[in-house]
């Protein structure tokens, strides 16, 4: 074999770049995404076949493309797998040469994936592992030993057991599934590996081929897995999904599945979509994607269940379900075809069966078809029906399966066309990194939160909810009240209010009591207020415990709002919920109870906290006499901005440092398990706030909350609820320490203030941009003797730094922080704001205007 020249290396290299260049430029002049892949597939077949003959490889050798690369998919930027069959009896000197060859392949810059393997070992390979038979399923001889490539052809059809193939590739593809939490809407999807994507519709051919159905969709349609109509929709599902992960490589000048964001905006303006008022070109960009994916995945479904049959057949005949439905194999199936144009309920029936016996694992292929041929029938006339009003409603009202029943009423299209404004954002995306599912995964994935409350073998999840779930009377009106509370997402408006219109419509059509319609319809048009609450308000001041009360009115709409924003936020992204925001739900949850329960005013509730707080001193063998002097100190208003535990805590550490000249700071892990709380006691300067902010910053801690008071004898004494990293290891011994004497050496330091750290914007966050919003309003405070405040609201993009600089600005503006709020929802940022002016009165016109002009600026 012979050596190849530096002048050979740079001329196969440039060749193959014009030609793939040029096949690019064609394409996207007239985008053609199969003779794309094809053109690059033959041009690399033509140098690898002159590479081969100039290195005079023995005529025993063959070389064979495997893969994508094997069935003549080359995407611009793909690995090349290949396959170099070599005989038995090689010598090492053989290998040495084919070894040499491939760093050839290598140094033109091709990314190779290679074996290099005998006849047996290829059989024995592909018997152990089932993706080195698929590989070599679509192996496509290009130069060599042919007579060597048709043995190992043989052979392999000879010792591919096809039944054993697709349960081990079913398996391989829910492994995958699993990688994506099971679903293909996420905001950045991988338009090859996700659910719905390009590997689902080659599973499907992998599957087909093993039983020697042909290598195309044609081939299904031959052995009457599918008509031409469908095989028609799937190449135009398939040309879909080929053409963006085309463009992405394109895009990205290297291997890129991913729709990211930084790509999304350039691929809609490509593919001419063009931003309108309702929505941005990305928007209808990823709409689009999304209803493919949707569509992918039913007829992945389909065919693999007609491909398993094949090859797995009923050991006995059908079990009757009824006069309509058999069972087999643990699927529902139609005892005749035209069973839903001869009774429509049927249609809804068939979910009511899924729910009614456990052995139902699922749907048959042609049931599945069928449900398809029948969304024309579930027309305005289908919903008047009484019949399947009763239906569907009987489906909420079940015990058992009612998430199950609604997802797979989605996946088949029947739930949207039940319900028409729910099917308007099917494959609707959020466009913000709070929200990482489109509005019907959301949805769903409130539902399923509800119904994992109902579970017992997941009390341990939510004990609370769990509880309050169990003794929950009208389970089915939460559900109602999920299915609309996004349900009007997209249509411009306060999506709360326009969805209590659809929701107050639907239940009364449905014939609900008119105080279920009213629960369900509050519970749309309130579904933010209890997070809102609990997330940007004091819940230490009792003005706010009972302002929420009188908005809930009952305790039974407090239960139902509280397991519903439970379920809604948990079911927004897999990283927004944690202990803080369920401590923080929760606390507000408990408080207002309490509050309506014995009827308990703001003084009512300030006594009954200052009991608490002495019941837990006594078990420190502190009585009230001895605490009364530090609470004099502080001021009676000091009741009102701490709970009954923080008094207890702050009281017996700070009685021997009542009137200390250095600052005091303690740290604990949280009593309720939401984070770190850090305790600071020190005479009351400007810096303090932006001190500390700025400490925790650079410790990379997210602060979650800061509750900022001023004594009556002039010391600031806060409480900081401190958040790590989620990507820290989190080992305590020491951290405590560490964040005490670093914070003490932070507050009494005589170096100016340190600016605020600069962090790099997260990628995400950079194609998401958020609007600076800043408001104002003001706030009356019975716990400050009535004084008249202005709350501060900011919202924003997240950023390393972005609270210090906030601190530094209202310090600048000589703002006084009477409390704060910190919330962070994805890229979003949430902050909420105690302020006054120095003199503790609310901030003129002129003070404001100064104020925000520097926050918008950050």
């Amino acid at each position: 074999m012979t050596a190849t020249s530096k002048e050979q290396l740079k001329a196969w290299r440039e060749s193959l770049h014009q030609a793939y260049a040029l096949h690019a430029e064609q394409y996207l002049a007239n985008p053609q995404g199969k003779r794309l892949l094809l053109q690059n597939a033959r041009q690399l077949d033509a140098l690898l076949k002159s590479i081969w003959q100039q290195h005079q490889v023995p005529a025993s050798v063959s070389l064979i493309a495997v893969g994508g690369y094997g069935r003549g998919d080359l995407f611009p930027y793909s690995d090349i797998d290949l396959l170099v069959l070599m005989p038995e009896d090689h010598t090492p000197e053989l290998q040495a040469g084919i070894e040499s060859l491939i760093g050839v392949l290598w140094d033109i810059g091709l990314n190779i994936g290679h074996s290099v393997r005998t006849l047996p070992e290829c059989l024995n390979e592909a018997t152990l592992d089932v993706t080195v038979m698929t590989n070599l399923l679509e192996a496509r001889w290009l130069t060599g030993n042919h007579r060597g490539f048709d043995t190992l052809q043989t052979k392999l059809r000879l010792q591919l057991d096809a039944s054993r193939f697709f349960a081990e590739k079913l398996r391989e593809q829910q492994i995958r599934h699993a990688k994506f939490n099971d679903t293909a809407y996420n905001l950045e999807p991988n338009i090859k590996e996700s659910p719905g994507g390009l590997r689902d519709l080659h599973m499907i051919l992998w599957v087909a081929q093993s039983q020697g159905l042909g290598k195309d969709w044609q081939g299904l349609v031959h052995a009457g897995l599918l008509d031409q109509a469908q095989a028609r929709q799937l190449r135009r599902h398939e040309r879909l999904l080929q053409s963006l992960r085309i463009r992405l490589h394109l895009l990205a000048k290297r291997r890129e599945d991913r729709l990211l964001f930084d790509y999304q905006n350039a691929l809609a303006e490509q593919m001419h979509y063009r931003t309108n008022e309702k929505k941005r070109a990305s928007e209808q960009l990823m709409q689009g994607y999304y209803r493919t994916v949707k569509a992918v995945i039913i007829e992945n479904e389909v065919l693999l269940k007609l491909l398993h049959a094949r090859v797995n057949p009923p050991l006995g005949p059908p079990q009757i379900i009824d006069e309509d439905f058999t069972l087999s194999q643990g699927l529902l199936s139609l005892r005749t075809d035209d069973l839903f144009q001869r009774k429509p309920d049927a249609i809804l029936r068939c979910f009511k069966l899924l729910q009614k016996y456990s052995t139902i694992a699922g749907f048959s292929a042609p049931l599945i078809r069928a449900l398809q041929s029948a969304h024309p029938m579930i027309n305005s006339q289908f919903r008047k029906e009484p019949l399947h009003k009763a239906l569907f409603l009987q489906i909420l009202r079940s015990p058992e399966g009612v998430h199950r029943c609604l997802r797979r009423m989605n996946r088949y299209g029947i739930l949207g066309r039940y319900i028409p404004v729910f099917g308007r954002v099917i494959a609707q995306m959020q466009h913000d990194l709070f929200h990482v599912y489109t509005v019907d995964e959301h949805t769903l994935n409130v539902l399923r939160n509800l119904r994992r409350f109902a579970k017992p073998e997941l009390r341990h999840e939510f004990p609370l909810c769990s509880q309050l779930f169990a003794e929950f009377s009208q389970p089915y009106l939460l559900y109602l009240a999920a299915i609309f509370h996004d349900i009007a997402k997209g249509r411009g408006g306060d999506h709360s209010v326009l969805g209590t219109v659809d929701a107050r419509r639907f239940c009364q059509k449905h014939g609900l009591e008119k105080q279920e319609t009213e629960l369900v319809a509050w519970l749309v048009a309130a579904h933010l207020k209890m997070s809102s609450t609990a997330q940007k308000c004091d819940l230490s001041d009792p003005d706010v415990i009972e302002t929420f009360a009188q908005l809930v009115g009952t305790e039974y709409r407090l239960i139902a709002l509280y397991l519903l924003t439970v379920a809604d936020i948990r079911g927004t992204s897999p990283n927004v919920w944690n202990a803080w925001k369920a401590k923080l739900l929760e606390s507000l949850f408990l408080q207002t109870r309490r509050v309506l329960q014995q009827s308990l005013n703001t003084e009512a509730q300030l006594a009954l906290r200052k009991q608490e707080a002495l019941q837990k001193l006594q078990s420190f063998a502190l009585s009230e006499p001895s605490v009364t002097p530090l609470w004099q100190a502080f001021g009676e208003s000091y009741f009102s901005r701490f709970d009954s535990d923080e008094i207890a805590w702050q009281s017996r550490l700070l009685m021997p440092h009542q009137d200390s000249e250095k600052a005091i700071v303690r740290a604990r892990l949280s009593p309720k398990g939401d984070g770190i709380q850090v305790m600071i006691y020190s005479r009351d300067h400007k810096e303090i706030f932006a001190r500390i902010c700025h400490f925790f910053e650079s410790l990379q801690y997210n602060i979650a909350q800061a509750k900022i008071y001023t004594t009556a004898h002039g010391y600031a004494l806060d409480n900081f609820i401190v958040l790590e990293p989620e990507t820290r290891q989190v080992s305590y011994n020491g951290l405590l320490k560490h964040i005490e004497q670093g914070l003490t050496e932070q507050l009494t330091s005589q170096t100016p203030m340190p600016p605020p750290i600069r962090g790099r914007v997260s990628r995400q966050v950079k194609h998401m941009p958020i609007p600076t919003q800043i408001s104002f309003r003001s706030v009356h405070s019975h716990q400050d003797h009535d004084q008249h405040f202005q709350q501060l609201d900011v919202i924003a993009n997240d950023r390393p730094g972005l609270l210090a600089s906030m601190a530094i600005a209202m310090l600048t503006h000589h703002i006084a922080l009477h409390n704060a709020k910190i919330n962070t929802l994805g890229n979003r940022v949430e902050d909420s704001f105690l302020i006054s002016n120095a003199d503790g009165q609310p901030l003129n016109e002129a003070q404001l205007l100064a104020l925000k002009s520097s926050l918008a600026e950050l």
